[in-house]
């Protein structure tokens, strides 16, 4: 080979080395893209893969957003982290909310519903308590002041039953798939999408759920949160990021399967199966005919501050305008 053929040579490998790693390479951040952390609402199950969906799917770049997300404990500690400034947004639900601005009123707003129907509900072995009427006399474990236990009262009255008829046993969130499996009491409280997980737990025996949603269809569920000051100072990237999110959030309930793929990608220790069923189970809460996904009506919103108002939850009846319900959704 001659010495320019030799130099074409090597001139035409280096050009297809540089195509190759090109092809390869992780798409790079746009250099103006705003970063922000991302709560979810509790951990990092299924329920929660819309936001990994998001970032994978490149839905919050396409916003100019890069987003860290971090596993949320809990909707008071998620609210307290975004008012404190060591997050950006985050999910909780909204009843948590409603009673946390009530009684502590911190800086942070509800922007958008990511459960148009709450998930809320109890949760028991088989068909043990398959109906309201059975739970006189029954225990139910849940964590102390979980949403489950604040909106019990409300489902009770609903249901035509006295809530003092059951006894309640406070514990940890992490024991309570444990406590129902070993039959150390009769239900627990459990969002509807948690099924999967506790049957995994059960040994593959049936759970039945009881979701309150069935005898109070104005809750909400989850919502996300953002600080009162990100709100008033830069609306519109609010309205950018709930986009992109509400947008994961559709994608994963219609593509489980693919989400729950995408969640063991970043957590690895997900069971994609269970991650799949709880996106299957959550889509009727998501998805609602005659409502907008994310949407927050302003007088359902009413009706379910004076929902909780009258199971004594609350100090008072504040308005809605007090309490930093908003609904930034296009």
């Amino acid at each position: 080979m001659s010495g320019r053929n030799r130099l074409v040579a090597a001139l035409a490998a280096t050009a297809l080395a540089v195509t190759a790693a090109g092809c390869t390479s992780e798409p790079e951040e746009p250099s103006n893209a705003t970063a922000v952390t991302y709560l979810t609402s509790f951990g990092t199950f299924g329920r929660d893969a819309y936001a990994y969906v998001a970032l994978e799917k490149g839905f919050f770049e396409e916003a100019g957003f890069k987003v860290t997300i971090k596993p949320g404990t809990g909707t008071v500690d998620v609210m307290k982290l975004i008012a404190s400034g060591q997050a950006d947004y985050g999910t909780g639900d909204l009843a948590g909310v409603i009673t946390t601005q009530a009684n502590e009123n911190f800086p942070v707003r509800a922007v958008a519903a990511v459960h148009q129907k709450s998930m809320a509900g109890l949760a028991s072995l088989d068909k043990k308590i398959d109906s309201p009427e059975k739970l006189p006399g029954s225990s139910i474990a849940d964590a102390a002041g979980s949403t489950n236990m604040v909106i019990f009262p409300a489902y009770a009255k609903a249901a035509g039953i006295d809530p003092n008829s059951v006894k309640f046993v406070p514990s940890s969130p992490q024991s309570l798939p444990q406590l129902l499996a070993a039959g150390s009491v009769d239900a627990i409280g459990q969002f509807v999408a948690g099924k999967p997980l506790l049957e995994k737990a059960a040994g593959g025996k049936t759970v039945t759920m009881l979701p309150y949603a069935d005898k109070l269809p104005d809750l909400y569920g989850n919502a996300l949160l953002v600080s009162a000051s990100k709100l008033e100072g830069d609306r519109a990237q609010v309205e950018k990021f709930t986009a992109a999110l509400l947008k994961g959030l559709v994608y994963a309930v219609e593509h489980p399967e693919e989400a729950a793929q995408m969640l063991k990608k970043h957590e690895r220790t997900a069971d994609e199966k269970v991650a799949a069923a709880e996106l299957t189970a959550m889509r009727p809460h998501v998805i609602v005919d005659g409502a907008k996904v994310g949407h927050l009506d302003q007088a359902r919103v009413e009706r379910m501050v004076n929902l909780l108002a009258g199971t004594g939850t609350l100090k008072s009846t504040p308005k809605v305008a007090d309490l930093g319900v908003y609904d930034v959704v296009k």
